[in-house]
């Protein structure tokens, strides 16, 4: 019999041809009222979840919506598929991580009453992911993505404290990811909140990702605030960097974000608030560029203080104790800005097992080769790989079939 490797045809690239973003969120797991590591209670996603799920790797399966549920250290993560960088991406990734949650919950919720127990899920954190490609055609000139997530470590968490944290939270972090960077914070129970924090994140890196160079200096030279004695740490989960609460002359979590001044090398004295406007302005092209109408609005009105951060607010608010119940998908986005986009749909359609016909062949998918294409099984059982990228000229065929 064949070796298994020999009946697979030629791996398709890693890297997809069209800069891509993601949302991944994490939950703990409360048994009864008691933490419970996921991993402990269930073996893996398919103990809790009924139905035919597609295997991703590991104990990684891949849900109807197209995003992948896991354990990982304690928690259940729920990542999005990728979503082509346009307007209105950061929408379409936040109702594909919310619509999964919903999904998680609904199936915990009848774990609950065919095992006569009480799960609830605990928001923990949440990722944001970009991916990371110099302009075309320039020179690299000595710009690595190393140097690109610490240049991001003085520039991003101002604006994402705002959008995304709490009175409770302890840092925001940059970590490089290969081909990618990834943005860490708290998990945030508003949607609307958590799709402003990603429009924000994605905007700014990929506008800082065309500039001729990571060095520090070029804070000064883009005008960017930072605060005086600020200096980060290295992150404590993989390589990257941290701006956790002990790396300012004192904890912005718990500060009034709108009284307390803060001494900033170039620009004086400055409320968090402030500091989190100045940086903002300074790249509201590139932001509105990502933005849906609704998501750019709040980002002002947040920036502005018209509309409330979590900040503002004397204490964690209760809708991250339960998420899927006190916290879900309010879609308040626009029809329009929340289609599914192009990646999304391809791996909905491979998730769902709907057969596709290339070049008279009928295939069959069994599995995602990473997260940058599909696995087929063909009709002489040969295994063939196809980038998510050629699949996307297909897509309107297998649609329809």
């Amino acid at each position: 019999m064949p070796h298994p490797r020999k009946l697979e045809q030629a791996s398709a690239p890693q890297r997809l041809r069209l800069a891509a973003m993601g949302i991944e969120a994490e939950c703990s797991l409360m048994l009864d009222e008691a933490p419970t590591r996921p991993e402990d209670l269930f073996g893996s996603p398919r103990d809790f979840i009924r139905g035919e799920l597609m295997h991703r790797q590991g104990t990684s399966y891949h849900l109807p919506t197209g995003a992948a549920v896991y354990f990982d250290t304690g928690v259940i993560e729920v990542a999005t598929p990728v979503v082509e960088i346009e307007r209105g991406c950061a929408a379409r990734a936040g109702r594909s991580l919310w619509e999964s949650l919903a999904f998680v919950r609904q199936e915990l919720d009848a774990w609950d009453a065919r095992n006569g127990r009480a799960t609830r899920l605990v928001g923990f954190s949440t990722h944001y992911n970009v991916s990371f490609a110099l302009p075309p055609g320039q020179p690299v000139n000595g710009r690595t993505i190393e140097q690109l997530a610490l240049l991001l470590t003085y520039i991003l968490p101002a604006p994402v404290m705002l959008l995304a944290t709490n009175r409770r939270s302890t840092g925001v972090g940059v970590r490089p990811r290969q081909d990618r960077i990834e943005i860490t914070s708290d998990f945030t129970p508003s949607p609307s909140l958590m799709i402003a924090t990603a429009a924000l994140i994605v905007g700014v890196v990929r506008e800082v990702m065309t500039w001729p160079s990571y060095a520090l200096d070029e804070l000064s030279r883009h005008g960017i605030p930072v605060i005086s004695g600020f200096r980060p740490m290295p992150h404590t989960s993989r390589k990257g960097w941290l701006a956790r609460f002990d790396c300012y002359p004192s904890n912005p979590f718990t500060s009034d974000i709108d009284t307390q001044p803060w001494r900033t090398e170039r620009h004086g004295e400055l409320g968090l608030r402030a500091i989190a406007g100045n940086t903002v302005r300074r790249f509201l092209r590139a932001i509105r560029r990502v933005c849906d109408p609704f998501t750019f609005r709040l980002i002002g009105a947040v920036m502005r203080g018209h509309s409330p951060s979590l900040l503002d607010l004397q204490d964690r608010p209760p809708e991250y104790e339960d998420v899927g119940r006190l916290c879900g998908w309010d879609a308040l986005s626009s029809p329009a800005q929340l289609a599914r986009s192009r990646y999304e749909r391809v791996v909905i359609r491979a998730v769902c097992g709907r057969q596709l016909r290339i070049d008279g062949q009928r295939l069959r998918p069994v599995g995602m080769h990473g997260w940058s294409a599909i696995v087929f099984r063909r009709e002489d059982n040969r295994r063939q790989v196809i980038a998510l990228d050629d699949l996307v000229a297909h897509l309107e065929e297998w649609e329809r079939g």
